[in-house]
């Protein structure tokens, strides 16, 4: 491990990985400042522009947006009571208390020190258990991985936000999309419609089409109204003695933040509303009734969690080869159009991949929460700009990077069919998180099946033969069934 450690430092430390991350920084604060915009769009918009880089430099781009998208995100909710993304809306809670009575620069500072070290510590646990996860992981076979990628599919169908129903429908819709193409076992074509489509759906323009363009079609149905909120911030010196007063906030808001990380389309939203409650629950009787109403121990606890979250859906990402969060399955499209293969393996024939995302992410910290520190006018006024303005630049880059992303109209028309595609998905309130999943998982479901097939001569009890395939199918009856035994006891 410590040569590991070593050789990834050296990596890192090259003048274009640097840079690399640099700019991820930046993009993924201008991303999160923005409201309306996630890390997963940022990402998604990135991501043709990696192909000339090296895996390394693009990978650590690509992290350090996530990574920094959810970092500023607080920002607007705290200044406006516009989250920058869904996990922020718990921050603006008592984040945009504080800012009417004037404790502004207090908020901010609470916030971007609370993100720093929530980061930190999940970063910690995330080393720690990322590679024993992988060595489990390594006896896995292909009945193992086929009902790993089930469970992975019924959690981020359970756990989405919304209906169950209807995130099942986007699940099945990915589902279907991942068979056409050619055959992964048999090399038969299915649902090739034009040569264009023998390797399947393009799955970079029908990311970019499913979670960008859409939002340019929301935000101009939104209409070009302004932000309001006051632009004056107090400016407080940054201390990580400030907090001090919610140590026992902090940590443990890190670790519900990394273990509702780990589960498979939890995600930062679902991690900062536990670790909410929990620090609510955890005060005193006199202190309840101050949440929601510009309590700090609020603030810090859905910073923390929010960002303790990433480093917890970076680790079945790279342990597993299963995302985490709508961004961590981006994060895959990246690793994939780099010649990678997220999983156990990925520890032992790259190990500077996922050592170079650990050592990205100890010397980003810092200069992420110094941008955040010192950038704080900047953020501000990036919350004035009008919804109209914003989706023309986005539009603009989402046409750019499908074109770039092979030199073919055919990828733009792709992106543009799925932007409406995802569009009127989203009118009937179905995200494109559960499809874009589908999308990555689909493929490592089938084709592990159809070989688990082959090894037990169409057998399916053979599914059940193994107790790690047993164990992980039974999580996914559970998962799935859940809901609705939740709804009968009702």
């Amino acid at each position: 491990m410590l040569d590991n450690f070593a050789n990834a430092f050296e990596l890192v430390f090259a003048v274009r990985v640097l840079g690399a991350l640099m700019i991820g920084v930046l993009v993924g604060y201008c991303v999160g400042a923005m409201p309306g915009l996630t890390s997963s769009i940022g990402m998604a918009l990135l991501i043709p522009f990696t192909f000339e880089l090296d895996a390394i430099s693009a990978i650590v781009m690509l992290v350090a947006i996530y990574m920094a998208a959810d970092y500023a995100a607080g920002i607007p909710a705290i200044l406006v009571n516009a989250p920058g993304q869904p996990a922020a809306a718990v921050s603006a809670f008592d984040g945009y208390p504080m800012t009417t009575r004037g404790e502004a620069g207090k908020a901010l500072n609470l916030s971007i020190m609370s993100s720093a070290t929530g980061a930190f510590i999940s970063l910690i646990l995330l080393i720690i258990t990322a590679q024993a996860m992988a060595r489990a992981a390594l006896a896995f076979g292909p009945a193992e991985y086929f009902a790993l990628a089930v469970l992975g599919l019924s959690l981020i169908a359970v756990l989405s936000t919304g209906s169950t129903l209807k995130a099942l429908i986007g699940l099945m819709f990915g589902l279907v999309i991942v068979t056409v193409g050619i055959d992964p076992i048999r090399g038969a074509l299915r649902f090739v419609v034009t040569p264009m489509l023998i390797d399947g759906i393009p799955f970079l323009p029908a990311l970019i089409g499913l979670f960008a363009l859409s939002e340019v079609f929301i935000m101009l149905e939104r209409g070009n109204d302004r932000l309001r909120g006051e632009l004056g911030v107090t400016r407080t010196k940054p201390s990580l003695a400030a907090l001090w007063p919610y140590r026992r906030t902090v940590l443990r808001s890190s670790f519900i933040g990394y273990a509702v990380g780990v589960i498979p389309g939890a995600g930062a939203a679902i991690a900062s509303l536990v670790s909410y409650g929990f620090a609510k629950r955890a005060s005193r009787p006199a202190e309840r009734d101050s949440y929601g109403k510009g309590n700090p121990d609020g603030v810090v606890a859905s910073e923390v969690a929010n960002n303790a979250a990433v480093s917890g859906a970076l680790a079945p990402l790279l342990a597993l080869g299963v995302p985490g969060s709508a961004s961590a399955a981006v994060l895959i499209g990246g690793l994939t159009i780099q010649g990678l293969q997220p999983g156990p393996m990925l520890f032992v024939n790259n190990p500077e991949i996922p050592y170079s995302i650990f050592v990205s992410l100890l010397v980003g910290l810092p200069i992420m929460t110094a941008i955040g520190l010192m950038g704080v006018p900047l953020w501000v006024r990036l919350t004035r700009i009008p919804p109209g303005a914003i989706a023309t630049l986005v539009a603009s880059i989402c046409v750019l990077g499908a074109f770039a992303s092979s030199n073919n109209s055919f990828e733009v028309l792709v992106t543009v069919v799925f932007g409406i595609i995802g569009y009127l998905l989203r009118k009937i309130d179905i995200h494109p998180a559960p499809i874009v999943l589908a999308l990555v998982l689909g493929y490592m479901m089938e084709s592990n099946l159809r070989r688990a097939m082959i090894i037990a001569n169409d057998n399916l009890l053979f599914l059940v033969s193994r107790p790690v395939a047993i164990v992980l199918l039974l999580g996914a009856i559970i998962v799935t069934a859940s809901p609705l035994l939740g709804r009968l006891r009702r």
